[in-house]
């Protein structure tokens, strides 16, 4: 059982739900509805996440020994042997490329599918650096958040021609992604990752922990900011420049879901004591409305039902799965 329990960590099984979904939405952006091409798609998107995490846990199995806190990781108890790892990352792009293969099985090869293959092989490239060496390039959170783009704009791609949606949610999820990476990452971090010589954007612009005490320079918080109030401004950017029809109590609860997000991210930033819980509280909170805020701002375009199922699958997963694996709810530890 506690084997069982290690790899689920490894494979992240709590945000495969979150993880996963990217793709499908950029297929929504082109009109696809078919529940089979959406589920091969689901698929796709959660190897594509699974590998990018247990690489990185590969890569960074030595750095984490050093700190208390991460010896509970499969790879660093020893509970997975590094070997299985790499196995496991190997059969997880074999079985990517199958199931591209089962998605466009008595299909035309068209230049969109053509670049649709170039998406995903970039998304996996740049992803691949980012876990192999990013710990040691300033600013590598940009590769994991082009890679990540790359990962929804496949399940456009594979369909047909992406759509103005379709790259506005291409460069939300940038966005998120990087914010995520670089801001939500670096403070949680920022107690440990010196003493793995890692270099990040976290810690070049000054943030650091002494005691329980952390100080986040206010250039970073600009930095963090200006990621969120931008992705804020994209959010809008269909209705209130391009003309598409909307609801009015759509848009109202997509202005509450935005404010959410701006609000944990100020608290966030703000902080000036380092409590590990506090900081995993905020950063669950707006993974959850991160992925919500798409499909709030789709559901005059995709329906009310394919949004809400949306809104809906990130977070039932995550409740059904995380208990099981022994986690708190709200507060990763990884």
């Amino acid at each position: 059982m506690n084997k069982v329990v290690a790899y689920a960590k490894l494979l992240r099984v709590p945000g495969i739900g979150g993880l996963a979904t990217p793709p499908i939405i950029a297929a929504l952006t082109v009109g696809v509805y078919d529940f089979y091409s959406l589920l091969i798609l689901f698929i796709i998107g959660a190897f594509a996440g699974i590998y990018g995490f247990i690489l990185n846990d590969y890569a960074d199995v030595e750095l984490d020994k050093l700190v208390k806190e991460l010896h509970s990781k499969p790879l660093v108890s020893g509970d997975i042997s590094r070997k299985n790892a790499v196995a496991i990352c190997v059969f997880l792009i074999l079985l990517s490329f199958l199931f591209i293969f089962i998605l466009w099985r008595g299909a035309t090869i068209d230049e969109y599918k053509f670049a649709a293959v170039i998406s995903i092989f970039l998304a996996g490239t740049l992803g691949s650096i980012y876990d192999l060496y990013g710990k040691k390039i300033v600013g590598s959170d940009f590769l994991v958040a082009i890679s990540m783009g790359f990962v929804f704009l496949f399940g456009a791609l594979s369909f047909g021609r992406p759509t103005l949606l379709t790259w506005i949610i291409f460069i939300l999820t940038f966005n998120q992604t990087l914010h995520m990476n670089a801001v939500e990452g670096g403070i949680k971090d920022s107690d440990h990752d010196f003493i793995r010589g890692v270099k990040n954007i976290a810690l070049r612009s000054g943030v650091k922990v002494d005691g329980d005490k952390i100080f986040i320079p206010g250039h970073f918080k600009a930095f963090g900011m200006g990621i969120r109030l931008f992705s804020a401004f994209l959010l809008f950017t269909p209705f209130v420049f391009f003309g598409y029809e909307y609801y009015l109590w759509q848009i109202i609860i997509l202005a509450l879901a935005t404010v959410g997000m701006i609000y944990f991210s100020t608290k966030l930033i703000s902080s000036k004591t380092f409590e590990r819980s506090a900081i995993r509280k905020y950063i669950g909170l707006q993974s959850f409305l991160r992925y919500s805020l798409v499909p709030i701002m789709l559901i005059s375009t995709i329906g009310i039902l394919s949004s809400v199922i949306l809104i809906i699958l990130p977070v039932l997963w995550y409740i059904i799965f995380t208990p099981l694996i022994g986690e708190k709810l709200f507060k990763p530890r990884m």
